[in-house]
């Protein structure tokens, strides 16, 4: 269904304080004031008066102006003009702690200076060869060293590295389904855009969820290639596989949950999903999109956990687009000319070659993720000493360098508990912040903070006196109430 914002059609009176906003969503109107917000809707609109003005002009050349469905965002997006170690600025000159960090992809933070001086050399030698260098052969070993794997494969998006995955998984076993969980993503092609964010009324049972295509375009045909489980809840995987397992060539999921905020799993759980993957002669994959690049080796560094199939992407590379497929050279016989395909024109190109072994070699070290992680822990508490004494209900979940904060509800193990969330809490509290000067997390419910290697502890510890003035605000005043559906 499509979100039309009938509101950016006309000018908002930016100085008069209560001006209605009025959403369409889903074809029931509803009326938001800026005095139900707090001020926050208010504040940020009177703020950013650039990004209104772009975001009009792009919604007339690319639906809903932007070029992600992912980046929609009311009461429009932000348009950012520049980077630079923890801070981001927008087109109007507001300066942001930015705690975002493009989603994930920036662990070594904005134009990190080893980065640009490497990548301005290496353009003056060349930006795309499309052939091999020694620069993709170093690369190579850099990443099946550091994650473990004898062979790997290069691609540009998380997306074609899944893609890639679940393909070889198939050409391994010679068997034609997947077995994913409700709630994960794993890029929007057709094979595993199944269950991301279903409504729960069309998926039915939450341990045994009826297979949701994710998006309008999916052929029905393509849903008998998939079953779903429950997150977190092994004994419901494994009725799913007595049903299906001798059809299962692969079973996929994000070994911590990013895509509804961090839901970190049971490690039993992710232990016996491993017993099953051999148990049923199937490969089990990782998608460690985000957090291959949030801790040192990948998750396996966690729970130590191997997966037949792990797909690395997003910080690998400093912000540049790469993505890296890790599997045994046995799994990986399957591919080449006239058995399984795998090509692209960008794929191992010198210019994000270059970027992934910098980021990996002298930027991402152990010793600076550790860093990053302790800083993480640090704002997980400064949020949690700010909560505790609140009122609010609350939650705050934590790995690595991310974590999140849930409102409303007590422990998030599944797609269907995030979905107990206070939606309208949480939006209050991420406008409320922005006006205090901190992108808190990426510009989604289901997103997370994520903590670079160039963040500092004063930013960690102006992000928690920010987080004061908040509280105190969404404690003094309603909030907009959002109902699930809305949300979805």
């Amino acid at each position: 269904p499509k979100t039309v914002f009938k509101h950016l059609c006309q000018p908002f009176k930016d100085d008069v304080p209560g001006t209605e906003i009025v959403i369409k969503l889903r074809g029931d109107v509803k009326v938001i004031t800026m005095s139900e917000q707090g001020g926050f809707v208010g504040e940020v609109v009177r703020k950013t008066r650039g990004s209104r003005a772009l975001y009009e002009k792009a919604c007339r050349l690319t639906p809903h102006g932007v070029h992600s469905n992912w980046r929609i965002f009311d009461p429009y997006p932000l348009f950012m003009k520049k980077g630079r170690g923890s801070r981001i600025w927008d087109v109007d000159g507001n300066e942001y702690i930015d705690f975002n960090m493009a989603f994930g992809c920036l662990a070594a933070g904005h134009s990190h200076p080893v980065l640009v001086e490497a990548m301005r050399k290496q353009l003056e030698e060349g930006s795309i060869y499309g052939f091999e260098s020694e620069m993709s052969v170093m690369l190579a070993e850099v990443l099946t060293s550091r994650f473990g794997y004898e062979s790997v494969r290069f691609s540009t998006t998380g997306l074609e590295a899944t893609l890639l995955a679940v393909r070889l998984a198939r050409s391994f076993t010679g068997r034609r389904k997947i077995l994913k969980f409700e709630g994960c993503f794993h890029g929007t092609h057709e094979m595993l855009m199944y269950n991301v964010k279903p409504d729960p009324y069309r998926a039915g049972h939450p341990a045994t969820p009826a297979v949701v295509p994710a998006s309008w375009g999916m052929p029905d045909e393509l849903k008998n290639l998939a079953v779903v489980a429950r997150y977190n809840d092994l004994e419901a995987a494994r009725q799913v596989m007595k049903t299906h397992g001798n059809d299962v060539a692969g079973i996929i999921l994000e070994p911590i949950a990013m895509n509804m905020g961090v839901v970190i799993p049971d490690i039993e759980f992710l232990k016996g999903l491993r017993e099953l993957a051999d148990e049923y002669s199937c490969l089990l994959i990782f998608d460690e999109v985000k957090t291959s690049g949030k801790f040192y080796r990948g998750a396996y560094e966690w729970c130590g956990v191997k997966a037949d199939i792990m797909v690395a992407a997003k910080s690998i590379a400093g912000g540049f687009p790469l993505s890296a497929v890790l599997a045994s050279k046995e799994v990986f016989e399957t591919v080449g000319p006239r058995k399984t395909a795998h090509g692209g024109t960008f794929n191992s190109n010198i210019w994000s070659a270059t970027a992934a072994y910098t980021t990996l070699t002298k930027i991402l070290t152990e010793d600076a993720m550790r860093r990053s992680q302790r800083l993480s822990e640090k704002l997980a508490k400064g949020y949690e000493d700010v909560l505790s004494d609140s009122g609010i209900k609350y939650t705050i979940s934590h790995i690595a360098t991310s974590g999140t904060v849930y409102f409303g509800v007590d422990r998030v193990r599944n797609w269907r508990d995030f979905l107990k969330n206070d939606f309208g809490l949480w939006y209050s509290w991420f406008l409320g912040m922005l006006c205090g000067g901190v992108l808190p997390q990426a510009a989604g419910y289901d997103e997370q903070w994520t903590v670079s290697v160039q963040h500092t502890d004063e930013d960690i510890e102006k992000a928690v006196e920010v987080m004061k003035d908040v509280v105190e605000r969404l404690k003094s005043g309603p909030y907009t109430q959002l109902r699930v559906e809305e949300v979805l």
